[in-house]
C-alpha cells in the first residue's frame, strides 16, 4: 500500500529526475502506480471512497426497529442489551445472540443523530479571592491506625478555586460544630477571607427544602462574623462543587502515596497523624505560590477575633445525675442534681459550664443514645445504695480499667454477689478519693497473687503507700536447634 508521504516524495523527484521510472522506483513504487498519482494529482488518503453502503442485509426488521425507536423516545436510560432480550423474548429464534453487539452499535448511532442531548458542563473561569470551597470526605479507605487502632475519621477540605491552595482538618461528623471549625481554621491559615464560599448541600448549613431561609443561623451568622457570601450547590449535582470534589480524590491519593513511602500507617498519636497531613498539604501547595500570591493582595482582611466554635444549649441535670446533649448521656456531680447547666458542643468534645465557670470537659460521643459515665460522680452515693449497682443501666461504665473488672468478678466469686458488690464498690471509692492508678497496680498485685481479694486489704496496701513490683518482662533464651539434630541421632543409634 503507498503511503502519502511516498506521494509526497514522488511529486518532488518528478521534477528533478528524467524518466518517470527513476522517480517510481527512488519513491518505493511501480511506474504503473507512479503514473496514476501523477495523473490524479492526490494523495492516497484523499482517494479513499466513504463506506456508506451495507454489506449485508439488515438483520432488524423495519417494524420492530419502530418499535425500539420509540421505547428510547421515551426512555432516555433503558440499555440496548434490555431492548434486545425482549426482542428476543417477543420473537423466539429470529434474534441470535451473536448480533448483541451489532443492536448496540445501531443503538449508539440512534443516540448520536436523533436521541435526546446530553447535560453539558460549562468550564468556568475564577479570578483571584473570588471562590472557595469546601466538604467534607471519609478517610477511613487509607487505613490509617492510632497506636494500632483503627482510626475512622473524616477530613473537612478547603480549597480556593484559582490557585487550588488547600487545606483540611480532622473531624468525625459533619456537624455545624465540624464546620465551623474546619472553615475558620481554614480562614485563618490562609490569612484573608475569599469573596465567596460554597458548599454542598449539608444539613449543617444549609436548611431542608421549604424553608423560607435557604442557609441556618449558625452558618449565616459565620458568613457575617467572616463577611463572606454563602452559596449552595443544586442536590444531587456534585459537579457544581467541582474544584472540591476532584481535589478530594487527588488528595487522599496523594495521601496513599506519602503513607507508602512513610511505610507505615500507623501513628503514635492523632498529634503525629495531623502533623504528617500538615506537612503534606505544604508540600502539594509549594507549587501554587505565583497565584496564591495573587489572591493574597485581593483577600478580605480576617475578623478581630474568631468566631465562637461551638453550639451552646441548656440542660437540667437529672435525677440520675445526668444531662442529655444531641440524644446522649453524660454524667455530672451529684450535687448538680436538678441545677440548669450550660453545654457548650465543639467538634470532638463537650465543655460544661455552671455560674460562668468551666466544670466539665467531656469527650463528644457519636451516633444516639450512647453514654459516658463518670464514676466520681456517684460512687459517694452508690456506695450507700450498694443493691442498685447489680442492675445499673451504666454499670459497664463503672470499671475504668481491665483489672477493676477482673477483680470484681473475683469479689463476686470469692464473697457472692451482694458482698462482692460492697467490696467493689469500696475499692473504686478508694480510687475516687486517693488514686486510680495505685489502686490499679494494687490490684494487679493481688489478682496475679490469687490469694483472694477484699475491699480491706486493698485500702492497707493504698494507705501504707505501698508500690507493687512492676511488671516483669519475659525474656525466653534463643533455642539452639543442634540439640534437636543430637536428639535425632542418639534415637537413631539407639534403633541401631
Amino acid at each position: 500500500m503507498v503511503t502519502d508521504n511516498q506521494v509526497r516524495i514522488l511529486m518532488k523527484l518528478i521534477n528533478q529526475e528524467q524518466l518517470l521510472k527513476t522517480a517510481a522506483a527512488k519513491a518505493g513504487m511501480s511506474e504503473k502506480t507512479a503514473r496514476k498519482y501523477r495523473k490524479l494529482g492526490e494523495l492516497p488518503s484523499q482517494c479513499k471512497v466513504v463506506h456508506n453502503w451495507r454489506t449485508r442485509p439488515d438483520p432488524f426488521d423495519q417494524e420492530d426497529w419502530h418499535w425500539v425507536e420509540e421505547v428510547l423516545e421515551n426512555n432516555d436510560g433503558i440499555e440496548a442489551k434490555t431492548l434486545f432480550e425482549v426482542l428476543q423474548r417477543e420473537h423466539p429464534g429470529k434474534y441470535q445472540d451473536g448480533q448483541l453487539r451489532t443492536f448496540q452499535r445501531r443503538v449508539k448511532l440512534w443516540r448520536a443523530l436523533k436521541g435526546p442531548g446530553n447535560e453539558v458542563f460549562f468550564p468556568q473561569i475564577y479570578r483571584p479571592g473570588e471562590w472557595c470551597e469546601s466538604d467534607f470526605t471519609r478517610m477511613k479507605s487509607l487505613g490509617v491506625t492510632i497506636s494500632g487502632v483503627p482510626f475512622d475519621h473524616m477530613l473537612y477540605h478547603f480549597v480556593l478555586c484559582y490557585s487550588n491552595w488547600e487545606t483540611g482538618t480532622i473531624c468525625f461528623s459533619e456537624s455545624y460544630e465540624s464546620l465551623s471549625a474546619g472553615l475558620q481554621n481554614a480562614l485563618w491559615r490562609l490569612g484573608g477571607v475569599p469573596r465567596c464560599h460554597r458548599t454542598d448541600n449539608l444539613s449543617s448549613a444549609v436548611n431542608p427544602v421549604g424553608n423560607p431561609e435557604v442557609f441556618t443561623d449558625n452558618y449565616r451568622g459565620l458568613a457575617k462574623h467572616y463577611g463572606f457570601e454563602s452559596h449552595k450547590i443544586q442536590p444531587g449535582c456534585p459537579h457544581e462543587n467541582g474544584d472540591i470534589e476532584k481535589r478530594h480524590d487527588r488528595f487522599k491519593k496523594a495521601v496513599d502515596q506519602a503513607l507508602m513511602l512513610r511505610g507505615s500507617r500507623d501513628f503514635a498519636s492523632r498529634g503525629e497523624y495531623e502533623q504528617f497531613l500538615q506537612k503534606l498539604f505544604d508540600q502539594l501547595n509549594s507549587g501554587r505560590r505565583e497565584r496564591l500570591k495573587e489572591e493574597m493582595t485581593v483577600l478580605r482582611r480576617l475578623p478581630r477575633k474568631r468566631h465562637d466554635d461551638y453550639t451552646e444549649v441548656r440542660c437540667q441535670v437529672t435525677r440520675f445525675s445526668t444531662i442529655r446533649v444531641l440524644k446522649n448521656s453524660y454524667s455530672l456531680h451529684s450535687r448538680l442534681i436538678g441545677e440548669q447547666v450550660k453545654a457548650r458542643i465543639y467538634a470532638d468534645h463537650i465543655e460544661v459550664w455552671y455560674a460562668q465557670r468551666k466544670i466539665e470537659r467531656l469527650p463528644r460521643l457519636r451516633g444516639r443514645n450512647g453514654h459516658h459515665i463518670n464514676y466520681r460522680h456517684i460512687i459517694d452515693w452508690l456506695v450507700r445504695k450498694p443493691g442498685a449497682f447489680e442492675n445499673y443501666r451504666y454499670k459497664d461504665d463503672l470499671f475504668p480499667t481491665s483489672q477493676f473488672r477482673i477483680a470484681y468478678d473475683l469479689l463476686c466469686c470469692q464473697h457472692g454477689s451482694k458482698q462482692g458488690n460492697k467490696h467493689y464498690l469500696k475499692i473504686l471509692k478508694l480510687a475516687a478519693q486517693r488514686s486510680e492508678t495505685l489502686v490499679n497496680e494494687n490490684l494487679r498485685f493481688l489478682i496475679c497473687r490469687a490469694d483472694g481479694i477484699d475491699s480491706e486489704l486493698v485500702e492497707a496496701m493504698v494507705e501504707s503507700d505501698l508500690r507493687p513490683p512492676a511488671v516483669t518482662d519475659v525474656e525466653v533464651e534463643q533455642i539452639d536447634l543442634k540439640v534437636y539434630d543430637q536428639l535425632l541421632e542418639y534415637q537413631e543409634a539407639l534403633a541401631v
